[in-house]
């Protein structure tokens, strides 16, 4: 039997005393990418009510030589810093699933483009 003392810190290894590498967490960069989903979503939920109301179609003009593409422009990308923010906060120190997240992410990124393609929005709103 070795007495041999190891290099490895104390509670680094596992139940067998193999060294197991350092993780890092994932929870910063999942909160990216499903942010970044969200944002998609957002812009895609933003253009359809603006197509489908003039009210809100008339909120969405910030600034006139743009129309109403300023307003949902900026509050989607609005939306989206807000939600990196929260999600990076509450996953800072977490690893979190990168399938689901992703899958997720993809999800929402087609449901956004899909609500800013005008034959879909029309088909949507019965047009």
């Amino acid at each position: 039997m070795s007495t041999q003392q190891s290099d490895i810190p104390a509670g680094a290894g596992d139940a067998f005393g193999t060294a197991q590498p350092d993780v890092l967490p994932n929870g910063p960069g999942a909160a990216a990418i499903l942010a970044a989903g969200i944002g998609s979503l957002a812009l895609g939920i933003f253009a359809f009510a603006g197509d489908a109301s003039p009210a809100i179609l008339r909120a969405f003009n910030f600034w006139s030589a743009t129309g109403p593409l300023s307003g949902v422009t900026s509050t989607a990308v609005f939306v989206w810093l807000v939600a990196w923010y929260w999600l990076a906060r509450s996953w800072a120190g977490r690893s979190v699933s990168l399938v689901l997240v992703n899958v997720a992410a993809f999800a929402m990124l087609i449901a956004g483009l899909l609500l800013t393609f005008p034959p879909f929005m029309d088909l949507l709103q019965g047009k």
